[in-house]
């Protein structure tokens, strides 16, 4: 039975990107309300409880789809079994959605820093900014979004997404991967995040006197990015931070791979 926190989403489309990677689109009951850079809580029924964990939300405020870019963890509670859905499927989610990781409306540059699934409440920001543009109200925000991952497929659609709003001015998007010996191809930026943070801040002049850093993803790159920036300058309180999971956590407790 369905509580009344939750109202039910439909599973409207999946990108499968790799094995452990996959984007969820889902058509909800309800219209939700939230702020770009939030997170839902999803869950399914199994042995009639809820199973549920608290995602990223991808998509902007302004898209009726719920999105979520999410990361298999085997062994898991809830990850395995949103792999198994299938076009129609349901799953189950909280009215109240929730999250400090929100654009800072006191500054007007924005230092943006993620691994994988990481990027999903950046993407949720510059879609809103994009949607406001076009709807004639022009931000006169400057962001710098560096995205690190160990493969180029890792980046899933979003590679391509984000190069595209990049060509508008407003957006730096750099992203970066860990393995470059395993993508002869690729003619990209390398080195993890924290590896070429101040290489990029210093490029188009983001410091701690006129911008705010945001680090989401892998809590390695999180701790180390806040070290590099507190280096250069920046306050506790210029750095806001999502992790993904805690390095102790058990699998079953894991989420963004959170869950």
């Amino acid at each position: 039975m369905v509580k009344a926190e939750h109202y039910p989403a439909e599973l409207i489309e999946r990108t499968d990107v790799s094995a452990s990677l996959v984007v969820f689109r889902f058509l909800a009951a309800e219209q939700p309300s939230f702020t770009a850079g939030q997170y839902a809580t999803i869950g399914v029924m199994a042995d009639g409880d809820v199973i549920e964990r608290p995602y990223s939300i991808v998509s902007s405020p302004g898209e009726r789809f719920l999105e979520f870019f999410v990361e298999l963890v085997p062994g898991g509670d809830l990850t395995p079994k949103l792999w198994e859905l299938k076009l129609g499927s349901r799953i189950l989610i909280r009215r109240r959605i929730v999250g400090k990781f929100t654009l800072a409306p006191s500054v007007k540059r924005h230092l943006m820093l993620a691994t994988v699934t990481g990027v999903a409440p950046f993407i949720s920001i510059l879609r809103t900014q994009q949607i406001e543009r076009r709807r004639g109200n022009v931000p006169d925000d400057q962001f710098l979004l560096i995205h690190g991952a160990s493969r180029v497929a890792d980046f899933g659609p979003y590679l391509g997404e984000l190069e595209e709003l990049s060509q508008g001015g407003a957006l730096t998007y750099v992203p970066t991967i860990s393995r470059p010996w395993k993508e002869p191809y690729w003619k990209g930026e390398t080195g993890r995040v924290e590896d070429i943070v101040r290489k990029y801040a210093d490029q188009v002049g983001m410091d701690h006197t006129n911008s705010i850093a945001y680090a989401c993803g892998h809590p390695n790159m999180v701790e180390n990015v806040k070290n590099i920036l507190v280096r250069k300058g920046f306050g506790k309180d210029q750095i806001k931070e999502e992790e993904y999971f805690k390095l102790h956590d058990i699998p079953s407790q894991i989420g963004n791979a959170r869950a």
